[in-house]
C-alpha cells in the first residue's frame, strides 16, 4: 500500500461529498454494520481532506457526529434503565427505604450493564475511527507531505499542529459530556451523579452482606478511571478522583460512624475488635475486587478512624473492655486491642494509658493491704529463728504477721509484674511503648510503698535463711533474678542499703543463712546491678567473717603451742567486726547504759582466762586496735545432764544458747538443786543488762521446750523478787536443744525503729549532697543555681530520691564552712567553689 501512494496526485475535491462518505461509513460502524466497509478507501478520503488543510472541518465535523450519536442513541438507552426504585434513589428520597433490596440490586444491575456495555461500544467504535483517522499520528503524513512537495511545517498532523486533544481524546470527552455530564429527566440528575449513587448503593448491599456483581461494578470505576475533568486528561483531574472517590469515602465515614457506635452498644470488646478488623480487611478487598487499588489508603484511614481512633476510648472503657480482659486472662482479646490501636497510634495511648492505670490500681490495692497490716498490733512476742528448737522435716517456722506481710507485699509485686510481663509478650508483642510504660508503672507501685526497701530486703532475708533450701541451682538463680528485678525499681536504694546490712549482719552473726555462696552471689548481682559502691561494705563483712575464722583457727593453734589447751574443754569461737562496716545496732538494746553493761559482764574464771587470752594473742598480732567485746551478739554451745530426762533416766542434751543465756545456767551448776535464786541475784552475779536477761530468763523459765529452770510464781512475765532454780524434772525427747531468745531475729521495724533508721539515713543523705556538690563545683568552679541542682539531682539519682530543700540546706552548710561563696554580681543565684 505503501507503494502506491508513493506517486499519488491529490486533486481537488469536495469536502462535503468527501464527508458525507465517512459519515455513512461512522454510522454504519456504530450499528455494528461495518463488515462490508473498506477502511482503505476510508483513510484515503481521511487522507485527502487533511492534506487540502480541510483538518480542521473533518475535525469538527467528527466530533458533532460523535456528540449527536451519543445524545440521541446512547443516552437514551441508558436513561431508559432508571427504573422508579432507582429514580428514588437517585434523587435521595429515601429509595433505600422504599424500595426492596432486590429491586433495587436489580434496576441498578441494568442501570450499571447498560452504560459499562454502553462505554465500550463507544470504545470499539472509537478504535476503528481512529485507524480511519490514523493520519493524526502516522509518521507516513509526513512522508507522504515531502514527496508531493508540501509544506512538512504546515501539513504536519492537524491535532499536534493545532494543540488539539487526538480524536480518541476528543471522543472519550464526548462521552463524558454528552452521557454523563447530561441530565436522566429535565430538571433531573446527572447521570454521573446517578452512577456515583447506584454504585455507594450496591457497595452498601455489599456491606450488608448481600451479594452484587463485583465485575460489574469494576467495569464502570474503570470507565470513570479513564475519563477526565477536562481534555488535557491531568491524572489528578480523573472522574474517579473527583466525582466518586469523595462521596464513597464521606458516605463509608458515615457508615462507620454509625457501625461503630451500634457495636459499642450491641456488642462485647472481643467481637468489637474482630469486627473491625474484619471491616478494614473487607474495604481492602474491595478496593481491588471491586473499584480501585488506589484507594486503599484512603478507605482504610476512613475506617480506622472511625472505628479505631475515634471508638479507641469507649471501647477500653467497655465493660468488658481492657480491665475484664486482664481481669479474665484474654490474651488474645487484648492483642486485637493492641493490633487496632497500633495502626492508628505507634504510641498507642488509650491502650497505653488504661494499662498504666490498671497497674497502678493494683499496685495501690497491694500496697493499701500491706500498710494496713503494718499499722496493725504486733503479734505477741514469742521465740523467733534465733531460738527455735530445730524443726522437724517437712515444718514450717511461724513468722509474725507484720513479717508475713512483707513478704507477701514482695510476691504480690513480683507477681503483679510477672502478670503484666505475660500480657506484653503474648498480647503486646513485646512493644517498646509498652514496655516502657509497665516499668514507669511497676516503679511507681513500688516507691509509692514507704517501707519498699524493707521488705525488699526482708524478702531476700527470708530466701536466704529458708527460701533457697532444697532448691535446684536453676531456682536458686531465679529467686535472686526476682531479688534483682524488684530492687531495679527502688529509687531510695541508700535506704534498702541500710536495711540490708542489718539483716545480712544477723544471718552472719547467728549463722542463719543457708549458703555463703549464694549470699556472694547476690552481693555479685547487687554490684553489677547498682556498682562497686553500693557493695563496699557489704563485701566488707564477708571479709571480716572470713578474717575471724582464721583468727579462730590461729588462736587454736597458738593455745596448743603453749600447751595451754582447757581441760574442761572450754573452746572459743571468734567474730572481730569493723565498727564501721557492721550495723550493730541491728541487735535489740543499743543505749549507752546497756552497752556499758555489756562490756562488764561477770565471766565465770574459765571463760575470763579464754576472753583475756585472746585478748592478748589480738594484741599481739593487730598493736593499735582496740576490742569491743558485743556479749549480746554470742552464743554459746554447753552440755547439760537431767536426772530424769526420758524414762526416769538421765539423758545428756546439747544446748545451744545465748551468751547470757549460758552465764545463767552456769550459775546453777553449783548450786544445791533446792536452791534458787532472785533476779536481783542473778543480774548481780551476771551483770547481764535487765531487759535481756529478763528476755533470757523467759526462754529459760517459760518457753515450755526449754524450761530448764523453773520460775516461782509461774507466770510469763519476769518480775523483781522472782525466784528461779534447777529444773531436775526437765525431760525432752530431743538430744540438740536450740534456746531461742524473744525478738532476736530480722522482724519488720516498728514505728520508733523506723524513725531511727529514717534519721540515721537522712543524715548519710546529707553527707552524700554534699560530696556530690562539692566534687561538681570543684570539677565546675562556677555554676548557677539552678544547673547547680539539676546536676546534683543527677547525680544523686542512682542512690536515692533528693529532695530539694535538703539539698538547698547543704548548699547553705557548704557556704557557712567556707567550701562555696555566692556571686553577688551574677544576673542569677550563682556560687563559685573556694579550693
Amino acid at each position: 500500500m505503501a507503494n502506491q501512494r508513493q506517486g499519488l496526485n491529490v486533486p481537488d475535491i469536495d469536502f462535503e461529498t468527501t464527508w458525507g462518505v465517512l459519515e455513512k461509513a461512522f454510522l454504519e460502524i456504530h450499528t455494528k454494520n461495518a463488515s462490508a466497509l473498506s477502511f482503505e478507501e476510508l483513510y484515503r478520503n481521511a487522507y485527502k481532506i487533511v492534506l487540502k488543510k480541510k483538518g480542521e472541518e473533518l475535525y469538527n465535523k467528527v466530533a458533532e457526529f460523535e456528540a449527536r450519536w451519543l445524545s440521541s442513541e446512547v443516552r437514551m438507552k441508558i436513561v431508559a434503565t432508571i427504573t422508579p426504585p432507582l429514580q428514588l434513589l437517585t434523587e435521595g428520597s429515601g429509595g433505600r427505604a422504599l424500595s426492596s433490596t432486590a429491586e433495587r440490586r436489580t434496576a441498578g444491575e441494568n442501570f450499571l450493564r447498560t452504560l459499562k456495555e454502553s462505554w465500550e461500544d463507544h470504545g470499539v467504535c472509537m478504535g476503528m475511527l481512529t485507524d480511519v483517522l490514523m493520519y493524526m499520528v502516522s509518521t507516513q503524513a509526513q512522508q507522504h507531505a515531502a514527496n508531493d512537495g508540501t509544506d512538512l511545517e504546515k501539513d504536519r498532523v492537524y491535532c499536534t499542529d493545532h494543540r488539539q486533544p487526538s480524536i480518541f481524546a476528543k471522543a472519550m470527552g464526548l462521552f463524558r459530556d454528552q452521557i454523563l455530564g447530561s441530565l436522566d429527566r429535565p430538571n433531573g440528575t446527572q447521570l454521573a451523579e446517578s452512577l456515583t449513587k447506584v454504585i455507594l448503593d450496591q457497595i452498601q448491599m455489599d456491606r450488608d452482606g448481600e451479594k452484587i456483581d463485583q465485575h460489574l461494578i469494576k467495569a464502570n470505576v474503570y470507565m470513570l478511571e479513564g475519563l477526565y475533568h477536562s481534555d488535557q486528561e491531568v491524572e489528578e483531574e480523573k472522574l474517579y478522583l473527583q466525582l466518586f472517590e469523595p462521596h464513597f469515602l464521606s458516605t463509608s465515614a458515615a457508615f462507620y460512624r454509625e457501625e461503630g457506635e451500634r457495636l459499642l452498644k450491641e456488642s462485647d470488646a472481643g467481637t468489637y475488635c474482630k469486627e473491625a478488623k474484619r471491616r478494614i480487611d473487607e474495604e481492602s478487598d474491595r478496593c481491588r475486587s471491586t473499584i480501585s487499588e488506589s484507594t486503599t489508603p484512603k478507605i482504610q484511614k476512613v475506617v480506622e478512624d472511625e472505628l479505631i481512633r475515634h471508638k479507641m476510648k469507649g471501647l477500653i472503657e467497655m465493660d468488658s473492655g481492657v480491665q475484664y480482659m486482664i481481669d479474665n486472662d484474654k490474651f488474645h482479646e487484648l492483642g486485637l486491642v493492641f493490633e487496632l490501636e497500633s495502626r492508628v497510634d505507634a504510641r498507642k495511648p488509650e491502650l497505653t494509658k488504661a494499662i498504666v492505670s490498671i497497674v497502678q490500681d493494683m499496685g495501690a490495692a497491694i500496697n493499701k493491704a500491706a500498710e494496713t497490716t503494718s499499722v496493725a498490733p504486733p503479734a505477741p512476742a514469742g521465740q523467733d529463728d534465733a531460738g527455735e528448737d530445730k524443726p522437724k522435716a517437712g515444718s514450717t517456722r511461724q513468722i509474725n504477721q507484720q513479717t508475713a506481710a512483707a513478704l507477701k507485699w514482695v510476691e504480690d509485686v513480683l507477681a503483679l509484674k510477672e502478670r503484666f510481663d505475660v500480657f506484653w509478650k503474648t498480647s503486646f508483642n513485646s512493644d517498646q511503648t509498652i514496655s516502657t510504660a509497665l516499668t514507669r508503672s511497676i516503679s511507681e507501685v513500688i516507691n509509692a510503698f514507704n517501707r519498699s526497701s524493707e521488705y525488699i530486703s526482708l524478702f531476700i532475708d527470708e530466701n536466704m535463711k529458708k527460701g533457697i533450701r532444697d532448691k535446684s541451682e536453676a531456682e536458686i538463680d531465679a529467686t535472686l533474678e526476682q531479688a534483682i528485678v524488684t530492687l531495679r525499681y527502688l529509687q531510695d536504694k541508700d535506704i534498702f542499703e541500710t536495711y540490708y546490712k542489718k539483716h545480712l549482719c544477723k544471718r552472719l552473726l547467728l549463722k542463719k543463712s543457708q549458703s555463703i555462696d549464694v549470699e556472694k552471689q547476690m552481693i555479685s548481682r547487687m554490684k553489677i546491678e547498682l556498682g562497686n559502691s553500693f557493695t563496699l561494705k557489704l563485701e566488707a563483712m564477708f571479709k571480716d567473717m572470713t578474717l575471724s575464722e582464721e583468727l579462730t583457727g590461729g588462736y587454736r593453734s597458738h593455745i596448743a603451742r603453749l600447751g595451754q589447751a582447757d581441760t574442761k574443754r572450754v573452746d572459743l569461737s571468734i567474730n572481730v567486726l569493723t565498727s564501721m562496716t557492721w550495723p550493730l545496732e541491728a541487735f535489740r538494746g543499743a543505749g549507752e547504759d546497756e552497752r556499758e553493761s555489756r562490756n562488764n559482764l561477770l565471766f565465770p574464771g574459765s571463760i575470763e582466762r579464754i576472753k583475756t587470752g585472746f585478748e592478748r594473742f589480738y594484741a599481739e598480732r593487730y598493736s593499735g586496735r582496740k576490742l569491743t567485746w558485743q556479749t549480746n551478739m554470742g552464743d554459746a554451745d554447753m552440755k547439760a545432764t537431767f536426772p530424769r530426762s526420758r524414762n526416769g533416766k538421765p539423758m545428756t542434751h546439747d544446748i545451744n544458747c545465748s551468751t547470757y543465756g549460758m552465764l545463767i545456767l552456769l550459775l546453777f551448776n553449783d548450786l544445791p538443786t533446792t536452791q534458787s535464786l532472785t533476779l536481783e541475784e542473778i543480774q548481780a552475779k551476771t551483770n547481764i543488762p535487765l531487759n535481756d536477761l529478763k528476755r533470757n530468763l523467759q526462754s529459760l523459765a517459760v518457753a515450755p521446750k526449754t524450761r530448764f529452770l523453773v520460775k516461782e510464781p509461774m507466770s510469763r512475765e519476769i518480775n523483781p523478787g522472782d525466784r528461779f532454780r534447777y529444773n531436775e524434772d526437765f525431760s525432752s525427747k530431743i538430744i540438740k536443744i536450740k534456746v531461742g531468745v524473744v525478738s532476736a531475729g530480722n522482724k519488720v521495724e516498728g514505728e520508733k525503729e523506723r524513725k531511727e533508721t529514717e534519721k540515721k539515713n537522712n543524715d548519710s543523705r546529707g553527707f552524700a549532697i554534699e560530696a556530690a556538690v562539692v566534687r561538681i563545683m570543684k570539677q565546675r568552679k562556677e555554676l548557677s543555681h539552678a544547673q547547680l541542682l539539676t546536676e546534683t539531682l543527677t547525680v544523686l539519682s542512682g542512690q536515692f530520691r533528693p529532695d530539694v530543700n535538703m539539698i538547698k540546706k547543704r548548699i547553705e552548710s557548704l557556704i557557712e564552712r567556707e567550701y562555696l561563696e555566692r556571686l553577688e554580681e551574677a544576673a542569677v543565684p550563682s556560687y563559685r567553689y573556694l579550693a
